[in-house]
């Protein structure tokens, strides 16, 4: 079968634990880099990669390679060499992603700036992976903590980058350390003279994979970015809901669970939403689009394979909840909005870590992504009074209300109340749900709501998240090896970028709280706080209490459910 005519990861000769972590991912079929590089490495041929960033190169390499690794065998089999920490770590996340599946699959990532002696640990316990920057491999190298006599595949990841930064010549030393057995892929954006000549001495009869970048300009949408940071997506997005006038909206997550998730979130918040997944039935999905075109359904939550010929003109707003996989996911994303001439507008959520994705699209759309202040509390409060405005001009504009006037008339009259404070009274009670000026601690109380706290059980903030590498297993294994406590009573973990929350049992004592400050995971200290309750502004009717009732009353003593 040519690569021309693969549509689907299926058709690839993949193991059955990769394809499950594809589907699991959200991938709908393979990118051109993807078709035209995973059937000669499978084949163990070398190969010589023309792509730039965006394009899935990563899977195009790695899905191939970690089909063929011996779990058995708990030495570095495959080396990635990647030009900064950043990358480094985004290509060990994706790894990590796409061998789920694989029991036992461990994976390093060795870069400058990290603790010389967490990485030595890491390599002593053993991996199948080595992900890293050319310097710090090196170092490695010299220590005699880097084995790579059993390796079986090296990647050069981003050659042109390397070259930029000076790395050649270390690339070259590290590739004379490995067998002349290895298999070698090379991807570069260019192929200049100095990348050919590292190619002809170390690939052998090379495959030659050209992808040409596709440019697209998407001229009647306006696109914007806002940087993940401490504020949480569900917050940003709940946020830009309040503020931004749209017509309809699609929201793209990467994954089918995620539709699920997000829907009944935005649901709870009283916003008209559905989904649109891989799983929803041909008439489900046709009743839903026809929903979004009649205007009785707002907000469509979906996967890139459900929204696939989706065209409902009221569609003024595309949101990027997840960051796709590649530009021309991107661009087919925000195509479903800016139709038949209508202006557009388009938000991606970034992490500090994709910011490459970022300038990758903005040089495959040739136009930059502006970005985008999040809405504060007044931007809030002033768009609620604005929308409470227009209703009352609407209404005295379309509405009968002489059986209303008199009924005010007669109040008036009966209570010598001035119409000022009627109208004041009558507004109160038409937005005591949805207050017009909210409080911080009242959007605060809203996001909590999402992720209420078990009985029994204190949420606590650490100083380590997706961006270091965790993963909810080792903040497990951590806390449970370090205070002697069942896994089974660490409650929800909460990953976000910077940092993670862990919900832990009440009554923790001192000892221990003080004792997890200083535990590390992935290379990081916990520095363990918690995370204070927030208050919700409810008044609450005052109730007189007799001496005797407001006196202070006994404490009575917690028993923790863990010991120091």
């Amino acid at each position: 079968m040519s690569q021309a005519t693969l549509t689907q990861f299926d058709q690839l000769a993949l193991p059955e634990p990769i394809l499950q972590a594809v589907e699991h991912a959200g991938y709908e079929a393979p990118s051109p880099i993807q078709a035209e590089s995973i059937p000669p490495l499978l084949a163990g041929r070398d190969l010589l990669g023309q792509a730039q960033t965006g394009t899935g190169k990563t899977a195009a390499f790695s899905l191939p390679l970690l089909s063929r690794i011996d779990l058995g065998l708990r030495q570095p089999q495959i080396l990635v060499l990647a030009p900064t920490r950043e990358l480094a770590l985004q290509v060990a996340e994706a790894m990590q992603t796409y061998a789920r599946f694989l029991k036992g699959f461990h994976i390093v990532p060795i870069y400058g700036g990290q603790s010389m002696g967490t990485q030595l640990r890491q390599l002593e316990r053993g991996c199948h992976v080595v992900v890293g920057t050319p310097g710090r491999l090196l170092d490695h190298l010299r220590r005699d903590s880097l084995d790579l006599s059993v390796l079986s595949a090296v990647v050069l990841d981003e050659a042109d980058e390397m070259l930029r930064m000076g790395f050649l010549e270390d690339v070259e030393t590290i590739l004379q350390q490995t067998p002349d057995s290895r298999q070698v892929a090379l991807f570069s954006a260019t192929m200049s003279k100095p990348i050919k000549q590292i190619a002809q001495r170390y690939l052998q009869d090379p495959v030659e994979v050209k992808i040409k970048s596709k440019t697209a300009t998407v001229s009647t949408v306006s696109q914007r970015y806002w940087e993940v940071a401490g504020l949480h997506k569900l917050d940003a997005l709940t946020r830009i809901l309040e503020v931004e006038d749209f017509d309809a909206m699609l929201v793209f997550v990467r994954t089918k669970n995620a539709t699920t998730e997000l829907t009944e979130k935005l649901e709870a918040r009283g916003y008209a939403c559905a989904m649109l997944s891989g799983d929803i039935k041909q008439a489900q999905r046709e009743k839903t689009v026809e929903r979004l075109k009649n205007g009785s359904l707002d907000i469509v939550v979906a996967t890139d394979v459900a929204a696939r010929g989706l065209d409902v003109e009221r569609i003024s707003h595309v949101v990027n909840y997840d960051v796709p996989y590649d530009t021309e996911t991107y661009v087919h994303r925000i195509g479903r909005t800016g139709r038949a001439g209508r202006e557009g507008h388009a938000i991606l959520f970034v992490t500090p870590r994709e910011k490459r994705m970022l300038r990758s699209i903005e040089k495959a759309t040739r136009q930059p992504i502006e970005p985008m202040p999040i809405p504060t509390h007044t931007d809030i409060a002033d768009r609620r009074v604005a929308q409470f405005k227009q209703r009352l001009s609407d209404t005295l504009e379309a509405q009968d209300l002489s059986f209303f006037e008199d009924l005010i008339g007669s109040y008036q009259q009966d209570h010598d109340t001035g119409l000022s404070e009627i109208a004041a009274a009558l507004a109160f009670l038409l937005q005591q749900e949805r207050p017009l000026v909210p409080s911080e601690q009242d959007l605060a109380a809203d996001r909590q709501h999402s992720d209420p706290l078990e009985a029994g059980m204190e949420r606590y903030r650490i100083a380590v998240g997706r961006a270091h590498g965790v993963r909810p297993k080792n903040i497990v294994g951590a806390i449970a090896n370090e205070v002697d406590l069942e896994s089974r009573y660490i409650g929800r973990i909460q990953l976000y970028d910077r940092y993670s929350t862990v919900d832990l049992p009440q009554g923790m004592p001192k000892a221990t709280l003080k004792h997890l400050q200083q535990v590390e995971v992935c290379g990081r200290t916990l520095k363990l706080e918690a995370v204070p309750a927030v208050a919700v502004n409810t008044p609450k009717p005052r109730k007189l209490k007799s001496k005797k009732a407001r006196s202070k009353p006994k404490r009575k003593g917690k028993r923790s459910r863990v010991s120091s």
